[in-house]
C-alpha cells in the first residue's frame, strides 16, 4: 500500500506511522522543577544523536513537564528504562500535575547525580547525565507552528551497572532494556546478533 502521509489517508483503523519506526528506545527522562519536585516521564521520540561529545534528544507533543524543567533548570537525566522496570516506567507516563512526584508514584528510589542536580532513576542500570542545550520547535502545516519540539542534552556523565559488563563489553541481554513498538506494544532486547562491516 502507499498513502500520502500530509493526508494522512492509510485507511487503516489506527495511524500505522509509530509501528513502522521500531523499535523506538525509552528516555526516561527526570528533571526538578522549581518546585523541587521531581518529574519523571518516558519519551518513545529518544536517542542518542551525538559522540564526541555526546548528545541525546527527546522529543515532547505539547510543552510538558520535562521539556519545561530542562529548559528552566539546563538540566535532565536519561535513566534506561528495562523490563524489570516496565511497570514502574508504564505509571511515569499517567499525567499528573507539576506537584506530583513521579518516582515516588511509581514507587522508585531517587539516587543523586554527580554532575547535575536531577536524581537518576537507583534501580535502572544505566543513566546519562545531561546539561540541556537547546530546543528545536517542529513546524507543523503549511509553516503553521507545530505541536512538537526537540529536546537536545549534552551527556556529562554516564552511569552503568557494573554487573552488566563482560570482557570489557556492556552485555545488553543483561540490561534488557525495552523498546516502543506502535499502538500499546513493546519489545525487550534479550537477544542479539552481530555484523562485521565489509
Amino acid at each position: 500500500m502507499f498513502y500520502d502521509a500530509i493526508a494522512n489517508t492509510h485507511g487503516l483503523e489506527f495511524d500505522p506511522f509509530k509501528a513502522l519506526v521500531v523499535p523506538r528506545p525509552i528516555g526516561w527522562i527526570s528533571t526538578l522543577g522549581k518546585n523541587g519536585v521531581v518529574n519523571l516521564a518516558p519519551y518513545s521520540f529518544f536517542n542518542a544523536v551525538g559522540t564526541d561529545p555526546h548528545y541525546v534528544m527527546f522529543s515532547s507533543g505539547g510543552r510538558k513537564d520535562s521539556q519545561r524543567n530542562a529548559e528552566e533548570t539546563g538540566e535532565f537525566v536519561c535513566s534506561l528504562a528495562t523490563y524489570d522496570l516496565r511497570d514502574a516506567m508504564n505509571r511515569t507516563s499517567q499525567h499528573v500535575g507539576p506537584e506530583v512526584d513521579e518516582m515516588e508514584l511509581a514507587g522508585l528510589t531517587p539516587a543523586p547525580s554527580k554532575l547535575v542536580a536531577p536524581p537518576r532513576v537507583k534501580e535502572s542500570p544505566v543513566a546519562f547525565e545531561c546539561r540541556y542545550w537547546r530546543t528545536i520547535n517542529l513546524p507543523g502545516h503549511d509553516g503553521e507552528p507545530g505541536t512538537h519540539s526537540i529536546i537536545l542534552g549534552k551527556v556529562v556523565g554516564v552511569h552503568i551497572d557494573d554487573a552488566a559488563i563482560t570482557d570489557g563489553k556492556v552485555d545488553v541481554t543483561k540490561l534488557k532494556p525495552i523498546a516502543r513498538l506502535g499502538y500499546g506494544d513493546y519489545a525487550v532486547i534479550d537477544e542479539v546478533f552481530t555484523l562485521t562491516r565489509p
